[in-house]
């Protein structure tokens, strides 16, 4: 009779056991979810500016139509995006195509004295910081919770959930200096 009391009480403790590390790699998660989001909201906010400032630019600078159509098409192609890498490779070639846009400004003084560009651009290297902070705490997250079902026991108990690895947001090496550091203003 205690055999069979103990067979229980061990069955008990481990399903317990399992049930822990179960619930601890689905808050991890539902934390690389949450965290995603937040990249995604800076993201849309980063778009949504960027419309502004291709039409302020646009009144000073008319013949530029290939670097403006530029930043259009890569806009639309990194609102388009889904998922970490995608997007991550999406965001590389806007953030080029910015680069471009602000080196174009340099040759336009006018454009650079105007207040609204200047403002837009103070806007957009707010955004970029942001971005920048939203991207670093969602490849922690994710991090976390790689570490979580690679490691033991987590690694046993994840297949039973359907957990598979997630992506790292990263950006393509030719344009990581465009979204890590702001852009630069000189007046």
């Amino acid at each position: 009779m205690s055999g069979i009391l103990i067979l229980i009480g061990l069955i008990v403790v481990l399903a317990v056991f399992i049930i822990g590390i179960y619930n601890r790699i689905v808050a991890l998660s539902q934390r690389t979810e949450q965290a995603f989001a937040d990249v995604d909201v800076q993201l849309r906010q980063r778009h949504d500016l960027i419309p502004n400032l291709v039409e302020t630019v646009k009144g000073y600078a008319t013949h530029e139509k290939d670097t403006l159509d530029a930043v259009i098409q890569a806009r639309n192609a990194a609102q388009a995006a889904h998922g970490p890498a995608a997007q991550g490779a999406a965001e590389g070639v806007l953030g080029a195509a910015l680069g471009k846009l602000f080196a174009l400004a340099e040759a336009y003084p006018d454009l650079k004295a105007n207040t609204n560009f200047m403002e837009l651009q103070r806007e957009l290297s707010d955004v970029e910081n942001k971005i920048a902070a939203a991207r670093r705490f969602f490849n922690n997250a994710v991090q976390e919770y790689n570490t979580a079902i690679q490691q033991i026991p987590g690694n046993l108990v994840a297949p039973m959930g359907g957990f598979g690895s997630k992506e790292y947001f990263e950006i393509p090496e030719g344009s990581r200096g465009q979204i890590e550091a702001a852009p630069e203003v000189k007046f």
